[in-house]
């Protein structure tokens, strides 16, 4: 009697079957896949491969997080075999699982979604260029990458001295504004896994160095709007930083510079500043 094919078998029987149909398989001369006939593309297509594109696909496309149940079901697949999925995708950071248990497309896109950051870039860089003409120091626009915070547009400051990163170089989150800002915007638990992979070194005397300070500082940076970073990267430095909020990427913006001429008094100030451009950066923002 032919044994029964569960629905809910592993992915290595996919494997198998890949194994299998290999020797059919002619890769030189594959069909087009966007014009493929349904005979063709049963040939090629890796059905593990499907499934998970349909499950991003459904995450991407809705507006708010989605639970176990309600991804099996809009992808008829078993429950148990959805959960695999998504924990080997949550693993990789491609999907976010919240304290509610609800998921979201997760930080590992960031990398892939070039189109959303050049646009991000391409809208920011006249604010940018704007707020250091009417501040008189640096503005960066920055994002999360990996465990740390990437530099992709700066407009730097006119002034012989000045604070500057170079577009596409990286700073910890732990002893940055900008790094600040956007962690304070994710969940408790993704910043302590961001920060196993990190060794919190000082770089200054004032550098945040244990988990329990930094997360105690991203209560303040919510509760005020804004993120400091008051000589915790640079000694003479000082740093002050926004979340872009609304959009998929983990954004934010940021003035830098020497710390007697941006002082305690002018923090406040910059923020309004840089809080004003934020909400124009916004998917339905004005700018």
């Amino acid at each position: 009697m032919p044994r029964k094919r569960s629905p809910d078998r592993n992915d290595h029987d996919d494997t198998v079957d890949d194994e299998r149909a290999d020797s059919k398989i002619d890769i030189n001369n594959a069909p087009d896949p966007a014009t493929a006939t349904p005979a063709q593309a049963k040939k090629y297509l890796n059905r593990s491969v499907e499934r998970v594109v349909s499950m991003l696909n459904e995450l991407q496309e809705t507006a708010v997080p989605m639970s176990l149940v309600e991804i099996h079901r809009a992808i008829d697949m078993p429950k148990a075999t959805a959960f695999r999925y998504l924990w080997t995708l949550q693993k990789h950071r491609y999907v976010e699982r919240d304290a509610d248990g609800l998921y979201v497309l997760g930080l590992g896109f960031v990398g892939m979604q070039s189109r959303d950051l050049d646009v991000l870039k391409e809208r920011a860089r006249p604010w940018l260029e704007r707020l250091r003409d009417e501040v008189g120091e640096t503005a960066n626009l920055g994002v999360l990458d990996g465990d740390a915070v990437r530099y992709v547009e700066v407009a730097e400051s006119q002034r012989p001295v000045r604070m500057v990163s170079a577009p596409g170089s990286r700073d910890p989150i732990y002893c940055t504004a900008l790094g600040k800002a956007i962690a304070a915007q994710l969940p408790e638990s993704r910043v302590r896994e961001l920060l196993e992979h990190v060794e919190l070194k000082p770089r200054t005397a004032k550098t945040i160095t244990t988990v329990d300070q930094f997360l105690a500082d991203l209560a303040s940076v919510r509760k005020r709007g804004y993120a400091v970073d008051d000589g915790e990267n640079e000694d003479d430095g000082r740093c002050v930083a926004v979340a872009i909020l609304g959009t998929r990427l983990p954004a934010a913006l940021s003035v830098s510079a020497p710390a007697s001429r941006l002082t305690l008094r002018d923090v406040s100030k910059v923020a309004k500043s840089l809080s004003a451009m934020a909400e124009r950066l916004q998917p339905s923002g004005r700018g």
